[in-house]
């Protein structure tokens, strides 16, 4: 289980420190910070679509880090979609996820 970003000190450490990594419409940011567990934010913004797409993309997001998060390194990740990610299937949507957050998540153990 993935946990939740709730304060700005991660924010801004991810902003500054942070690697990014992107596949397909998919971008996760990744910093080493926080305790011994994965914490996750969603970025989805207007240009993914209304406020339906929006959520929708945001539960589709949420399970496809759930089903990765028991074999995610401890950090603090971002992932954000970009425009027409609300059309492209679930499985496709979830190996860009997990392509995209492994890719982070090693390139921020170097």
């Amino acid at each position: 289980m993935a946990w939740r970003i709730r304060d700005r000190s991660t924010f801004e450490v991810l902003s500054r420190t942070g690697r990014r990594s992107r596949r397909g419409h998919v971008t996760v940011t990744y910093a080493r910070c926080g305790d011994d567990r994965p914490y996750v934010a969603y970025a989805v913004g207007r240009h993914a679509g209304g406020a339906v797409v929006r959520n929708r993309l945001r539960r589709r997001l949420r399970a496809a880090v759930d089903a990765v998060a028991g074999a995610l390194p401890p950090g603090a990740y971002v992932v954000s979609v970009g425009r027409g990610a609300g059309g492209i299937p679930c499985e496709d949507l979830k190996a860009d996820v997990t392509a995209a957050m492994t890719s982070a998540s090693e390139d921020g153990r170097r």
